[in-house]
């Protein structure tokens, strides 16, 4: 059986201006990885409403999960539970579990839940919270999109929130020959080698290190005695 799939709908000016560098692709592509989901598409969109609800609802139906990270803050750019909401064509305002969250973290921290605070209490009708042990203010998952926080640390946080709760599959392997040859003189091998073992993904990627020109070939599966294989046919034809 196939994996499950899964997209992740990077949301902010800030990443598109060159601001901030996202590191939750990252962060959730290992995770996945090592959960048996594939993550096959990110897209990047704005802080526009239409950009978003266009795009969530397009990965929505494409992929088993998609993921989402930014917009759900205390600020008025805070737009994506509004969003995801209109895309799925139901209401959304403060709701007493999340509020209830928030009013027990700020009375400890003996700070004013005030209206831009509750602002991360507006979650979307039919939702399911998700669990932020950093900073409390919940995400929420709705239908297959888990829209989760910006911040690397809540983030990663709420990643594993839901990833406890998701069926995987099996998990992706890799290993990769460093080859100190030009692509161009490994291109019919590697070619021959990806018809013969088409259920390995083979990607040739090249580098440049005090004049040498090299690349390094990295085979990915789920069956590792496969894996094996193929890189141990490789380097016997490139005679390594």
């Amino acid at each position: 059986m196939a994996n499950p799939t899964a997209a992740m709908l990077v949301i902010g000016d800030e990443i598109l201006s060159g601001r901030t560098r996202d590191a939750n692709m990252y962060f959730l592509a290992g995770e996945l990885t090592n959960r048996g989901i594939d993550l096959q598409e990110v897209r990047i969109v704005s802080d526009d409403a239409t950009a978003i609800e266009t795009a969530v609802l397009a990965l929505s139906q494409a992929h088993d999960h998609v993921f989402t990270s930014g917009g759900i803050g205390p600020t008025h750019d805070d737009i994506t539970a509004d969003c995801i909401a209109r895309a799925f064509g139901v209401h959304v305002d403060v709701r007493d579990d999340a509020r209830a969250l928030l009013e027990a973290h700020y009375e400890s921290t003996g700070k004013e839940l005030n209206e831009a605070r509750l602002r991360m209490a507006r979650i979307p009708d039919g939702a399911a919270l998700i669990d932020n042990p950093v900073s409390i203010a919940p995400g929420f998952t709705l239908n297959n999109v888990h829209v989760m926080a910006g911040v690397p640390s809540v983030f990663q946080a709420m990643v594993a929130s839901v990833l406890s709760n998701l069926q995987g599959g099996q998990p992706l392997l890799s290993q990769t020959l460093r080859v100190l040859r030009g692509e161009g003189d490994i291109a019919a091998p590697l070619s021959a080698l990806a018809k013969k073992y088409e259920d390995l993904s083979i990607g040739c990627y090249p580098f440049q290190h005090n004049g040498v020109y090299g690349a390094n070939v990295v085979v990915r599966g789920t069956d590792g005695g496969r894996i094996e294989h193929a890189l141990t046919e490789l380097a016997k034809e490139l005679q390594l």
